[in-house]
């Protein structure tokens, strides 16, 4: 593999750490346009396609038949923070479909809007399953199962019918033969596939174009248009996505993955850009992935300016005294 200097950490004036990884963009027609690294990294999707894993119960018809609106589509999309407009959305999306808590497969963790800026809950303070940062996804999967009378207890099992539906519907999205898709099981427990970076970065150029999609438009409009209506519902108070889809509200979709994955499409565009950090620090991701929508010419036009802290973050230690920051080094080539 070929990596590329992606962004580099710096302790007072000296550089102390550098994250090495891929970027590839590409137009609607999956054209490799520019590249950092390697384009065609072999990358786990993870978060990233949580747009695509809707695409059955969209297309049957669930959201009709459940009564979904574009804020429960946007949680099935969502890597939410676990505040409380995310975790009764959630609930409703149960109620709904006749299930509750106890039927999600997805666990338990810290929800994100503690975890990611490293602060306590409150005292006293419980947490379950609605709280994981997937459940949305995954009362979008219930729910399915719920409407094709498919056992609900099984439902994340690779061979269950719908991981096998979503997996030929990513793999036919990507325009890769399935064979060629690695699995492996994601945070939540759900079936998640690795692809090229550029593969990646041509789904999200197609969600972008939404109802303009020849494939699949009728639902990767809705998708879009839920995704990018409800930016606070996909990711959270204070998160990266939030403030990217905020920055060209209506144009721009964004979702972060673990392990060091973004992907941004770009409807005004037609572009799809896909992020890849080798060590899987997503620190490295924000710096990163401004300096990619600057050196494409896309952040003078956004109508809200990409918020400074993701531009160029600023390392404080325990006191309260910078230390450091962490600035992109990042620099794209034509294809």
């Amino acid at each position: 593999m070929s990596l590329a200097p992606l962004a580099e950490v710096t302790r007072g004036n000296q550089v102390e750490s550098i994250h090495f990884g891929s970027v590839a963009v590409v137009n609607t027609r999956g054209e490799l346009l520019y590249q950092a690294g390697d384009p065609h990294f072999p990358t786990f999707t993870r978060s990233t396609i949580k747009p695509f894993q809707a695409l059955p119960f969209l297309q049957s018809g669930g959201a009709a038949r459940f009564g979904y609106g574009s804020r429960e589509i946007a949680l099935m999309c969502a890597s939410h923070s676990g505040e409380p407009m995310h975790v009764e959305t959630v609930q409703g999306m149960l109620h709904k479909a006749g299930c509750d808590e106890h039927h999600l497969r997805c666990g338990c963790h810290l929800p994100l809007q503690y975890s990611i800026p490293d602060r306590q809950p409150p005292a006293g303070a419980s947490f379950n399953q609605l709280y994981n940062n997937c459940s949305g996804k995954h009362a979008g999967f219930l729910a399915y199962c719920v409407q094709h009378g498919l056992d609900l207890g099984t439902y994340l099992h690779p061979d269950h019918p719908l991981q096998q539906v979503i997996r030929t519907r990513l793999a036919d999205l990507a325009r890769i033969p399935e064979s060629t898709m690695q699995a492996g099981t994601d945070g939540c427990s759900a079936p998640n596939y690795a692809m090229p970076l550029s593969r990646l970065a041509f789904c999200y150029a197609r969600l972008a174009q939404g109802e303009r999609d020849g494939e699949y438009g009728d639902v990767l409009g809705t998708l879009f248009q839920a995704m990018t209506s409800h930016p606070e519902l996909v990711s959270g108070t204070g998160r990266s996505d939030l403030a990217f889809m905020q920055a060209a509200p209506g144009d721009w979709v964004a979702k972060i993955g673990a392990e060091g994955v973004q992907v941004i499409g770009i409807r005004s565009a037609g572009l799809g850009i896909a992020l890849k950090v080798a060590d899987g620090n997503s620190r490295a991701l924000y710096p990163a992935t401004v300096s990619v929508l600057q050196q494409l010419g896309l952040i003078p036009h956004s109508a809200v300016p990409v918020p400074t802290p993701w531009m160029r973050p600023q390392l404080k230690n325990a006191m309260g005294l910078l230390t450091g920051e962490i600035r992109a080094t990042v620099s794209l080539v034509k294809a």
